[in-house]
């Protein structure tokens, strides 16, 4: 069945791309969710006014997104947290953490957007990744310290 799709999808297209996929996955996954949209004329203007909408859209959040990367970039939070003699953490401080971490130096992001490759163990400075936007990343200063 051939589908148009109106967003994304990992290992499938990009937006406003025609691709060919199982009936099933079309109608029960795809549509459904509004991801695609079946292939015919009509529906290809309509998600030509799609993806025009959603640049305009996408230029907006990105200009949010840099503003939020200037303000970002100028902080450093701190997380005090248990630790042993050795520095080693009884836990570990994750995206979840730094993300509370910020909201309480009144920036407020997701934590899906700490782009943590694997969860802090010990004490010390860190910088870690943070993409606000698909083209905006910024590093944001973490200070792990004893409680």
């Amino acid at each position: 069945m051939d589908v148009i799709l109106m967003q994304n999808v990992d290992n499938l297209g990009r937006v406003g791309e025609t691709v060919s996929v199982a009936a099933g996955y079309a109608r029960n996954f795809l549509i459904p969710k509004g991801m695609a949209v079946v292939a015919s004329e009509s529906q290809r203007k309509v998600v030509e006014q799609h993806i025009a909408r959603e640049a305009k859209h996408d230029l907006q959040r990105k200009a949010g997104a840099e503003a939020l990367a200037a303000q970002i970039g100028e902080l450093s939070c701190t997380i005090p947290v248990q630790a042993d003699d050795d520095e080693k953490l009884y836990g570990s401080v994750g995206p979840r953490d730094i993300a509370a971490a910020l909201e309480s130096e009144k920036v407020e992001i997701g934590h899906h957007m700490v782009a943590l490759a694997e969860p802090i163990k010990q004490l010390g400075v860190y910088t870690v990744p943070i993409r606000l936007h698909h083209d905006v990343q910024v590093e944001a200063k973490v200070w792990v310290v004893r409680a």
